[in-house]
């Protein structure tokens, strides 16, 4: 079973990228230790402000339905739902063939 990539972009309204930084931040700190997680990298866009990525890479989808499903990202999403500038976009990443 190949690995699952993502990336997810997250916009922040006006005066709430602290709070969608630090919710981010914490992301990346505890979900490198859920099941099936092969990396987990955070972001800040550095030309656009209140833009933050995550890039993923879990070892299957069924790793990353469970990661999703997690009180973690659920109390997250609780916690950003607000302070959201929009839906986050999330990229599923497959190899170019030529």
């Amino acid at each position: 079973m190949a690995a699952v990539r993502i990336v997810v972009v997250i916009k922040a309204k006006p005066g709430s990228e602290a709070i969608i930084a630090k919710t981010i931040a914490a992301l990346g700190a505890t979900s490198p230790s859920d099941p099936g997680c092969v990396s987990y990298e955070s972001f800040a866009s550095v030309g656009r402000r209140g833009e933050f990525v995550t890039i993923e890479t879990w070892e299957s989808q069924a790793d990353l339905d469970a990661h999703l499903a997690s009180a973690t990202i659920q109390n997250a999403i609780v916690a950003v739902m607000d302070h959201l500038d929009g839906e986050p976009v999330t990229h599923v990443l497959g190899p170019v063939e030529g």
